[in-house]
């Protein structure tokens, strides 16, 4: 049978990414690309560039603890659970687990960046040098969205190498890289390759996805390594591969974060402030060939703005319904995964330029980046009772919330936290992560809108959902016996 092919998170061992010379004239601020022209060129050796990246690429050794599941087949049952539970000394016992990954030193002061999934749940962190020192890390800042990670060494007893960052803005397709790392724990390694492509979104590794795509062996234990350019400069963090089947060794495919959103990470662990994203405040719909002809446009590029928060920032700068943004500081946007990571390598208060098609013209206009408000505040709230939504805990949807959960924040709602099972909400289809905007056609903007309605007998309710970026209707009696479902509602 053939193995499915999948994406894989590079954890296991310490992964570096190094972007590789070419025989090359280069400036400093835009490196000029040349082919090799004779055999000399092509023996010309990378050692150099090793030795400088090398020692700045660490590995991470964590320890967790994780609870080993009994194999009886008795723990499964009812009776057994009832009175022994899933845990515990039937359930199961706890057992310390030991991992490897990387990570690249990219501080003097012993700032260590890695992949988050390497350190998620470990309780000790060691980071151990290429000439064998070691150090306990502190992990600073955790973001699962990114899949990054920002750990403090401990006192150090001598200088640390690093390396500096480089603009992984301006890294084109077919340029050298290295990756530099300890697949599967054989030792530091040094592989060769090319960026292979840019903007990968497609990759479900992360919330904040758009990543270098590399053809440099990088396999399990990679995770955490750097990519860097010509000049040594770190231009990602290798996180991922692709690979067939259940063997997780390289086929050609890696995946490594922009150091864009990496040094925005960075930034905001050195300062000592949570990570707070750019809002844009709307929703678009990437542009297809379809779209693009009724627009006029050229060719399919960007994302037509389909709705906006009344109070974002791209409303506030004039923006509308139908405009199609072109770019952000003059990168092109593929779709709304690539705007919002485009958005979110910036600071709040920082304003940026965005291209703008509107009824056959292109122009450019200032945004400000603006944080999600908290408005309405968060406060999460269990509906109890024998109603339609009994059994949900429901809060309203702020943008800084719906930013949290991944969702539209340019929408108002009342958003579903958790659904108790065997519940009447779960026995009508409510997900985590729904958001009811509408009953019986009337909106429900806040908590207190649904709760006038499950205060009050209707003889049948309407509700209009969002789910996973579709509008979705389901018809409730007043005495619901079967499960509901979910359909798409008609526009």
């Amino acid at each position: 049978m053939r193995g499915r092919a999948r994406v894989r998170s590079t954890s296991a061992a310490l992964g570096v990414g190094i972007a590789l010379a070419a025989a090359v004239t280069a400036s400093a601020q835009s490196p000029v690309r040349v082919v090799p022209l004779n055999r000399d060129e092509v023996t010309l050796s990378y050692a150099p560039l090793v030795d400088k990246a090398a020692p700045a690429v660490v590995n991470v050794h964590t320890r967790k603890i994780v609870t080993q599941r009994a194999v009886s087949p008795l723990l499964d049952e009812p009776i057994i659970k009832r009175f022994f539970g899933g845990g515990g000394a039937l359930g199961g016992r706890e057992r310390a687990e030991s991992s490897l990954g990387s990570g690249v030193i990219v501080d003097p002061n012993g700032i260590v960046v890695t992949n988050h999934h390497v350190i998620e749940g470990a309780k000790r962190v060691l980071v151990v040098l290429a000439d064998k020192r070691q150090y306990v890390a502190d992990v600073v800042l955790a973001d699962a969205r990114t899949d990054l990670a920002i750990l403090k060494l401990g006192e150090t007893d001598a200088e640390l190498p690093y390396l500096e960052f480089g603009d992984s803005r301006e890294v084109r397709i077919g340029d050298l890289v290295l990756a530099i790392g300890n697949p599967f724990g054989v030792g530091q390694t040094v592989t060769e390759g090319i960026v292979s492509a840019l903007a990968r979104t497609a990759v479900g590794i992360a919330d904040y996805r758009s990543f270098i795509q590399t053809d440099a062996s990088i396999n399990p234990g990679n995770s955490g390594g750097a990519l860097i350019d010509i000049h040594g400069r770190l231009i990602g963090i290798n996180t991922a591969i692709f690979s067939r089947g259940g063997g997780g060794g390289s086929i050609g495919i890696g995946f490594a974060v922009p150091s864009s959103m990496v040094r925005r990470v960075v930034t905001a662990a050195i300062a000592g402030r949570p990570l707070v994203r750019p809002w844009l405040g709307i929703y678009g719909i990437e542009v297809n060939p379809q779209i693009a002809g009724m627009l006029g446009l050229p060719r399919p590029v960007g994302v037509v703005i389909d709705h906006l928060h009344p109070d974002g920032p791209l409303a506030q700068a004039g923006l509308a319904p139908g405009d199609v943004i072109l770019a952000l500081n003059g990168r092109e946007v593929k779709d709304m995964t690539s705007l919002r990571f485009s958005a979110a390598t910036h600071e709040i208060g920082e304003t940026v330029a965005l291209t703008i098609y509107r009824r056959g013209r292109i122009g450019r206009i200032a945004v400000e980046m603006m944080a999600p408000p908290e408005q309405p505040p968060r406060t999460p709230k269990l509906l109890r009772g024998y109603h339609h939504f009994g059994g949900a805990t429901v809060a309203g949807l702020s943008p800084a919330l719906a930013e949290d959960m991944n969702l539209d924040s340019a929408i108002a709602g009342v958003v579903v936290l958790g659904v108790r099972p065997a519940s009447r909400a779960a026995s009508n289809g409510l997900r985590r992560g729904d958001i009811v905007l509408a009953i019986n056609g009337k909106a429900v903007a806040e908590v207190k809108d649904l709760d006038r309605f499950i205060r009050k007998p209707f003889p049948g309710w309407k509700v209009l959902v969002r789910r996973d970026d579709r509008d979705l209707e389901v018809e409730l009696k007043a005495v619901q016996i079967a499960p509901a479902s979910f359909v798409a509602a008609p526009r």
